[in-house]
């Protein structure tokens, strides 16, 4: 295609009424600074914040909850079932070590779901954080040198 094609059908395309119906959209923005978007993109982060604190919730639920392996503990620090498996095991029965090797698997899979619950609340903290000080940054950096919006091409190389 030619230049002068080029600046032809751009003409032609600026002259066509705005009527619903589609169009080629040329990559800029009206000079009158439209384009439907009627400003700065905004994300509200609550639902993130819920997420976060449902997380942080049931960390505190359950590391209170479902901890079998402390619960009743003696002045050494051994809970109700770990003594009771100790006290089975030292009578010669063998559901003590059954009874141990339950309380460790599962002080194994309740640190595992305490750890799945913090890193969901510290990754959307870190997360909100982060877009924040991106959005600051991208402020910053899309405003020419006197205030105005930054040319479409100049974006472009901002997101390679």
């Amino acid at each position: 295609m030619a230049w002068d094609e080029w600046e032809q059908l751009k003409a032609q395309a600026a002259q066509r009424p705005s009527d619903g119906t589609a169009h080629t959209r040329l990559n800029q923005l009206a000079p009158d600074g439209g384009g439907g978007g009627g400003g700065d993109l905004v994300v509200h982060q609550d639902d993130l914040g819920a997420v976060g604190h449902a997380a942080h919730l049931l960390y505190d639920e359950v590391k209170g909850c479902a901890d079998i392996a402390g619960a009743g503990a003696d002045k050494s620090g051994n809970g109700s079932t770990v003594q009771a498996a100790a006290s089975l095991k030292s009578h010669g029965f063998q559901l003590g070590g059954a009874l141990n090797t339950t309380v460790d698997v599962w002080s194994s899979q309740v640190k595992s779901v305490l750890q799945a619950c913090a890193h969901i609340s510290d990754h959307l903290d870190f997360t909100k954080r982060l877009h924040a000080e991106d959005d600051a940054k991208i402020g910053t950096v899309l405003r020419g040198s006197d205030g105005g919006a930054v040319p479409v091409s100049q974006l472009d190389e901002y997101f390679k």
